[in-house]
């Protein structure tokens, strides 16, 4: 087989696994690589799920919606989010260790999603009566999407 045929065979199974989903792009950040869109499901502090994990897209939120990185990711001090781009990522369940039972400031994990994103989408749908943004819980947690 020629080497031309071979590059196109190449660039052919890409744009087909592009298409088909089965690759998963990345954005390369000040904080690292960042993956466009994933499920928030396993975490060390609900010991059982209740409802489906959560379908996120990075990109949607940030690129589409102009949503910032320090509208979710935060670290406190004085009262204040002093978390910015190019500052470690950690992970909630780090300072948001229980489930349901908040820890003085510090939110539970399940208040901490809620009020940071059902809050934002229930502003956002107040704003603009057309946005997609789920404000139901079928709207995030969907089982169709759970994977």
């Amino acid at each position: 087989m020629r080497k031309s045929h071979i590059a196109i065979l190449v660039a052919f199974c890409f744009m087909a696994a592009v298409f088909s989903g089965t690759i998963c792009f990345a954005d390369k950040t000040k904080s690292g690589e960042v993956a466009d869109s994933f499920v928030i499901k396993k975490t060390n502090v609900f010991k059982k799920h209740k409802k489906p994990g959560v379908f996120f897209t990075h990109k949607k939120h940030h690129t589409d919606h102009k949503v910032s990185c320090a509208d979710c990711h935060h670290v406190y001090e004085g009262g204040k989010n002093v978390w910015k781009e190019g500052d470690k990522v950690h992970k909630c369940e780090e300072c948001h260790k229980t489930a349901k039972k908040n820890q003085g400031k510090t939110l539970s994990m399940y208040n901490g999603f809620h009020k940071n994103c059902r809050d934002c989408h229930k502003a956002e749908k107040k704003k603009n009566k057309k946005t997609e943004a789920p404000t139901k819980c079928t709207g995030c947690h969907d089982k169709k999407k759970d994977k």
